[in-house]
């Protein structure tokens, strides 16, 4: 058991080490705090050869265990969010014409003093991770791939607080004004380009920090290594998207040997130094797919794979679901983390570099909350999972280290190695496994008894809805769910029972906000009717936007994405082109788009009626043929 080899590990050192307990997920809160007058080469207080590595307040050799053993110890965990990782993507390389201060503080974050720091820890939170966006200060337009001094001097300066509080640290390269983008130009110079700039940017950071003890673990990169390589940005990168998926998969893979080759050519402590390994574009399931894979390494045991988690969205991310803890809600996070500890967990241990349930706009927490978090954590003890929340001050507040809920914060407290020092691992895990249990066995069907499921074979069609600001949001996502939605919207969905026309709304007139801001994705989806209705189609007759009939922007054209739900895009931009298993009622997909609805002309919309005929169709034929019919 991890929990007890760790023990044995540092028996002999007891006299250099405070009594503690290990937990999977839970934090250990302690109030001594280390000297860091010469952090890059001090490890412990410790004098002993078995510590010399530093395992901050715990004394273990971080050399001498694996990344499922270090997972143990790091606890529960935090992010410093839009701080070290506020880009200005229109003004790459601007620096020295800016104070290194001025990136810092750009995305309205206070400068980082060591008693935001200390607060972390004091709430019980044991790893801090920093997210940086290292090309603020290169001139990577011009070619030019040096890292200022300056902007690794203040990352060190943070590194040093967090050390200084007894804090295990993460530091990355986060979004960084999206020049990952550049793995995707149509311009092969500018390809090869971001790999000299990736290599260039790691060889720098690696060198500078070689002399830190392991408590500091590097990590690749952060979610723009998956389908993000493709990003567009900025004047300095208009040509990209032209990566096929497998090639952002063989890419991300390349990416990732690349930085744990890097960083172990340079030596030091990085020939042993633990790296956090991004999963595809740290998507839970597109990293369970088979075309991506974890790097070799020349060190054994040194790798951890990073996952983020806010499932769903649309309660954990944005402001557009209000609640959660339905059954299908407890069901979809126990399988989801319980698939992710079988494809990987066994062999590396796991970081949930992000998670959490943010707060809603004024600052409190969403109903039930407490319910997520309390699911979620006991899943990570159960698997021996590392929860990092997000945070950008909505959590902490960091003007006084208070908590936006004190629930969540006791919460979150009686999770730490402080808390929970005289347990046993099997003790938690059994505590975690009787919380799973309770939760699923309490929580209802649905929380709105007028609405019809779909779990039993029904076929149900809805409109899936997010708002263009994302505050909006119905049912999102191929499985039928009515209860994730944003407060106050009345749906009009119906049972499909076979061939005929069928209407289907949503008035938003009832939320907070009265109105959708357009959309950023909607379609039609009709709930196991690849299954009841096989081939079938869906053809939209008629649009109502607050009464009015609205033209469509082409043709809608139907398909499916899990083999079970039916869909018809109306506004869907990350589909470029109309899929080869389309249908319609001709066969032909000549005018067909992912996008019948224009973003640009919806406005605010208060009501959308959509009715459409449902019957046999035929699959389409390649929107190029001059040959479709229609």
């Amino acid at each position: 058991m991890i929990r007890n080899k760790i023990k044995r590990l540092a028996a002999g050192v007891a006299a250099f080490m405070l009594a503690f307990s290990m937990t999977a997920c839970g934090g250990k809160k302690d109030e001594k705090k280390t000297d860091t007058t010469d952090v890059t080469t001090q490890a412990t207080e410790a004098s002993s050869e078995d510590v010399t590595e530093g395992g901050g307040d715990s004394g273990i050799d971080l050399s001498k265990i694996d990344s499922k053993e270090y997972a143990v110890i790091m606890g529960n965990g935090f992010n410093l969010g839009n701080t070290m990782e506020a880009a200005d993507a229109t003004r790459p390389g601007d620096y020295p014409h800016q104070d290194i201060s001025y990136y810092e503080t750009l995305w309205s974050q206070p400068i980082t003093t060591q008693q935001m720091i200390d607060d972390i820890k004091n709430s019980g939170l044991d790893t801090l991770r920093i997210p940086v966006a290292w090309a603020n200060t290169m001139d990577f337009v011009n070619g030019d791939y040096t890292i200022n001094e300056a902007q690794l001097a203040r990352v060190k300066e943070i590194v040093d607080m967090a050390y200084n509080a007894g804090l295990y640290v993460i530091i990355n390269d986060h979004w960084d004004g999206g020049w990952w983008g550049l793995f995707g130009s149509a311009d092969p110079a500018k390809r090869e380009g971001a790999m000299e700039q990736y290599k260039a940017m790691w060889t720098q950071i690696a060198e500078y920090f070689k002399d830190y003890d392991l408590r500091l673990v590097f990590e690749g990169g952060n979610e723009e290594i998956g389908d993000r390589l493709n990003d567009i940005n900025a004047d300095w990168n208009k040509d990209g998207a032209v990566l096929t998926k497998d090639e952002c998969y063989a890419k991300a893979n390349e990416i990732n040997q690349t930085f744990v080759d890097l960083v172990r050519s340079t030596g030091g402590n990085n020939a042993e130094r633990f790296l956090l390994i991004p999963g595809y574009g740290t998507d839970l399931t597109q990293t369970l797919d088979s075309r991506w894979h974890m790097p070799t390494d020349t060190a054994s045991g040194k790798l951890f794979l990073s996952i983020h988690y806010y499932t769903p969205w649309s309660y954990c991310g944005s402001t557009g679901s209000s609640t959660w803890g339905t059954r299908r809600n407890y069901e979809e996070m126990n399988t989801l983390l319980a698939d992710l500890y079988e494809a990987y967990g066994k062999d590396y241990g796991i970081i949930l570099g992000e998670c959490g349930v943010l707060p809603t706009s004024n600052g409190e927490a969403k109903p039930n909350t407490i319910l997520w978090y309390k699911n979620f954590y006991a899943n990570c003890d159960k698997y021996g999972f590392v929860p990092l929340l997000w945070d950008t001050g909505n959590i902490i507040k960091k003007a006084d280290g208070s908590w936006f809920s004190d629930e969540i914060r006791d919460f979150v407290l009686s999770q730490s190695n402080e808390s929970r020092k005289d347990m046993t691992e099997d003790e938690i895990k059994a505590a975690a496994d009787k919380t799973i249990e309770e939760g699923l066995a309490a929580a209802p069907e649905t929380f709105d008894t007028d609405q019809k499921l779909a779990g039993d074979g029904t076929a149900i069609a809805w409109i899936m809805w997010d708002s263009q600001d994302w505050n909006i949001v119905y049912s999102v996502g191929d499985t039928y769910d009515p209860d994730s939605k944003t407060a106050g919207i009345v749906a009009t969905d119906v049972e499909v029972t076979g061939e005929g026309t069928y209407t289907i709304g949503l008035d938003f007139t009832g939320t907070d906000a009265g109105v959708s801001t357009s959309t950023a994705f909607s379609a039609i989806g009709i709930a196991n009717a690849e299954e009841l209705f096989p081939g079938y189609v869906i053809n939209i007759k008629e649009v109502l936007i607050n009464g009015e009939p609205y033209k469509l922007h082409g043709r809608n054209y139907t398909s499916s994405d899990d083999g079970l739900c039916t869909r018809s895009n109306l506004y869907n931009e990350w589909v470029p082109a109309v899929p080869d298993d389309a249908r319609t009622i001709g066969g032909g997909t000549t005018g067909c788009s992912p996008t019948v609805l224009d973003q640009k002309d919806l406005g605010e919309i208060k009501t959308i009626e959509i009715t459409f005929e449902y019957r046999p169709g035929e699959q389409g034929i390649s929107p190029n043929d001059a040959n479709s019919k229609n």
